[in-house]
């Protein structure tokens, strides 16, 4: 049975290393000349960890990057509003966040499935069903396959001609994310930091020695013509200002903040969508990637089992929608909430972060951390 994977990003890869450490004959086919990630640095939640640990390759994430047990949500002035510590989930599921250069993390799982497998520069342009599937790519090639896996982001062209699904919804806040050498990162030695100010935020975390990579949001009412990117974050402390200025511009990502309106149907026959293809969500909670990671993970354990394919995929999808909706859901609450310019409802909120009960904080990770699926 081949299976063709379309889309070379974390979904994709995680998904063929889970598939092929399954036994299956896997191909990625991915539209870049070459296997260059988007957005710098990313931070991996214990789930997305607890993943990598089933598919043994998480003691070499963590080398790679820098293990993040702390969670600080501050205001502009770095002064702190909550603190998770994440001893306690380290402990129960035995893994540690770890952020890391997405650049590093391509590299390792690319090394895990074999660059052979890997084909660059197929941009996918038409599809034809029967009873198999025939690949149409720009550069004039096709190729046949038997299951094919949607994992070509938000604008998913598998989605889009398969599935005729997919309301984009724009979040109106703009994003720059950066990578710079920081010298002064001793005390946010494994610490994610978030700082909200009035329409604005900036996160930023060490990815490796003296390396940070940091993302700063905007309103898109806040923007201004010709704009300075560090002037529109002067009133945060100087140490982010200071990052800003310390980074190359050429280091500077900037896009609008989108996600996929929430979708119910991600797979027929033995065709399947993951990732963002099938749930895109906004960054807010740090688990765009890691949902593409579990999508790998229970995929990679139904095709385990003695299952037509579509059956795995019917399965797929039931075991992992509520969860996917929960999390695109829940983003976009916390993506407007962050964004705050009123001054009375900042407190208010800042309140409310800061009182939350240390049991509720955990019941809600949780949730988000487990990986937990009823696989039969």
């Amino acid at each position: 049975m081949k299976i063709a994977i379309v889309g070379g990003g974390i979904g994709g890869l995680t998904t063929a290393l889970a598939l092929k450490q399954n036994g299956q004959d896997v191909t990625i086919y991915e539209s870049a000349s070459e296997i260059k990630p988007v957005g710098a640095g990313i931070l991996l939640a214990i789930n997305a960890m607890q993943v990598y640990k089933n598919l043994g390759i998480h003691k070499k994430i963590e080398k790679a990057g820098a293990i993040v047990s702390n969670i600080q949500t501050t205001d502009a002035q770095l002064n702190t509003i909550s603190e998770t510590k994440l001893s306690h989930f380290e402990n129960k599921y035995g893994v540690c966040s770890v952020a890391i250069h997405r650049a590093d993390l391509h590299t390792i799982l690319a090394d895990e499935i074999g660059w052979e497998n890997i084909k660059l520069s197929k941009r996918l342009i038409n599809i034809e069903e029967g009873n198999e599937f025939k690949l149409h790519f720009e550069d004039g090639s096709s190729i046949n396959c038997d299951v094919l896996i949607g994992a070509d982001g938000i604008k998913s062209v598998v989605r889009k001609q398969l599935f005729n699904e997919g309301t984009f919804r724009d979040t109106k806040q703009r994003c720059w994310r950066g990578v710079c050498e920081f010298d002064s990162t001793a005390k946010y030695n494994q610490i994610a930091i978030e700082s909200w100010g009035k329409g604005k935020r900036f996160g930023f975390v060490e990815i490796g020695k003296n390396k940070v990579y940091w993302y700063a949001v905007i309103k898109d009412t806040m923007m201004k013509e010709n704009y300075d990117l560090s002037d529109l974050f002067n009133e945060f402390h100087p140490e982010i200002v200071k990052i800003i200025n310390e980074t190359p511009k050429d280091n500077i990502i900037f896009s609008d903040i989108k996600d996929l309106q929430p979708i119910n149907q991600w797979q027929k026959g033995k065709v399947c969508l993951v990732g963002d293809a099938a749930h895109a969500t906004t960054p807010n909670m740090g688990q765009g990637a890691c949902q593409a990671i579990e999508d790998a993970y229970v995929i990679g354990k139904l095709f385990g089992q003695e299952k037509s394919v579509e059956a795995v995929f019917t399965q797929y999808e039931k075991l992992r929608l509520e969860k996917a909706h929960y999390i695109i859901n829940t983003s976009w609450t916390i993506g407007k909430v962050a964004h705050y310019e009123n001054s009375i409802a900042i407190w208010v909120r800042n309140f409310l972060v800061k009182n939350t009960p240390i049991n509720i904080v955990e019941k809600q990770l949780n949730k988000v951390f487990s990986i937990e699926y009823n696989i039969v």
